[in-house]
């Protein structure tokens, strides 16, 4: 009983447990705007490559293979990493027939805000980093796809990429995939809305500067490998096991003969697109000689106007009279400014790509044909 009491009264000396206290929930502040930059270290590291996730190259070629000619375009997901825009999803947007009607543009936008919010929801890249945009022997050149650059290259953190997928090489057996992003000087020419000529003298601007490409690479990881292996390897039937004569491969991909074709089918059509966009240059040249002629005109007014006006005021002062006042030149006589010449660069860029390409198929048919009449020689 002593030694109990003793233990209670040295239990009842100690000071009593204290509870432990509950954590409170962290809280987060929200950075502020001037302390965005310093903290964002990726944002101070220049793009220098583009990183395609194999995925987002099929549903890029689904896509473009299911809408009607060449207006396949959609947006880019991913994030940058150490230099490298690495996209990693993408969907595609609704095309309209009048793309400058206002209830598609919002109807665009409202699908557009919807996709990202789902995406947002399961916890995927909701990042857009960039658009991609179907085109047809090799010709991308157009202003939608200008402006619509220009927006992301303002509006995203590194500006955005737009990749360019050729439709009619796909068709040959070879995927093209480019990456191209708006050059400083063409930017700084649009956001002054100046393309006159001094403006492109200035800034150095021919059509082969107007975009920069930056080098891509594909990407691709384990389940889309077993994928494409699966579609290509034959399979035989199970009853080919007790009867050899139903011994007939199928493989899901059937093997591809596009090596064989001489690769003229779109020799015509390249040809035919060619002559348009020379005449569509040719009458824009017109116009531009048209306005360039009546620029000088009323420009021939207004130095006749002034020459005269101090004519009559010399001969005044001599006189001994007051010399008439000056008068604002621009509020009697409207010159009228001197016109854009953007879309002229735009049609040459047109014609360049449509003559590369010409080039690159007729080189390559012209070599086939060569080998055609030798094996028929022999």
């Amino acid at each position: 009983m002593a030694a109990t009491s003793m233990a209670a009264a040295l239990a009842a000396s100690l000071p009593a447990p204290q509870a432990a206290p509950t954590p409170s929930a962290p809280t987060y502040e929200a950075i502020p705007a001037s302390m965005a930059k310093v903290i964002d270290i990726e944002g101070e590291i220049s793009i220098t490559s583009v990183q395609l996730d194999a995925m987002v190259v099929s549903k890029i070629i689904k896509h473009a293979k299911e809408a009607p000619g060449s207006s396949a375009h959609g947006l880019l997901l991913g994030l940058d990493l150490d230099g490298t825009l690495e996209v990693s999803n993408s969907f595609p947007l609704p095309h309209h027939s009048n793309d400058e009607d206002d209830k598609s543009i919002k109807s665009v936008a409202r699908y557009q805000g919807a996709m990202l919010r789902s995406l947002k929801e399961v916890q995927a890249d909701d990042s857009v980093i960039g658009f991609y945009q179907g085109m047809t022997l090799g010709s991308f050149f157009n202003q939608t796809l200008v402006d619509t650059q220009a927006i992301h290259q303002e509006k995203l953190r590194h500006g955005g990429i737009v990749i360019v997928h050729d439709i009619s090489q796909t068709a040959r057996g070879n995927a093209s995939f480019r990456a191209f992003r708006l050059t400083r000087a063409f930017l700084d020419a649009y956001k002054k809305s100046n393309f006159s000529t001094t403006s492109l003298i200035d800034h150095r601007l021919t059509f082969s500067t107007i975009l920069e490409e930056v080098p891509l690479k594909i990407r691709t990881n384990a389940l889309v490998s077993s994928f494409l292996g699966t579609l290509s390897e034959a399979t035989v039937p199970p009853a080919a096991a007790t009867n050899p004569a139903l011994a007939t491969s199928s493989a899901a991909i059937p093997p591809s003969y596009s090596t064989l074709n001489l690769g003229l089918a779109n020799t015509s059509r390249n040809l035919e697109l060619i002559v348009e966009a020379l005449d569509n240059y040719k009458t824009e040249e017109g116009n531009l000689a048209y306005l360039q002629r009546q620029i000088a005109r009323e420009k021939a007014k207004a130095d006749a106007y002034v020459a005269k006006r101090k004519e009559e005021n010399a001969s005044r002062v001599a006189a001994g009279l007051a010399p008439l006042p000056e008068e604002d030149v621009s509020r009697l006589f409207k010159i009228p400014p001197e016109p854009s010449r953007l879309d002229s660069l735009l049609l040459l860029g047109r014609i360049d790509a449509y003559g590369k390409s010409l080039e690159e198929t007729a080189s390559t048919g012209l070599v086939k044909m060569y080998a055609a009449k030798g094996n028929t020689g022999n």
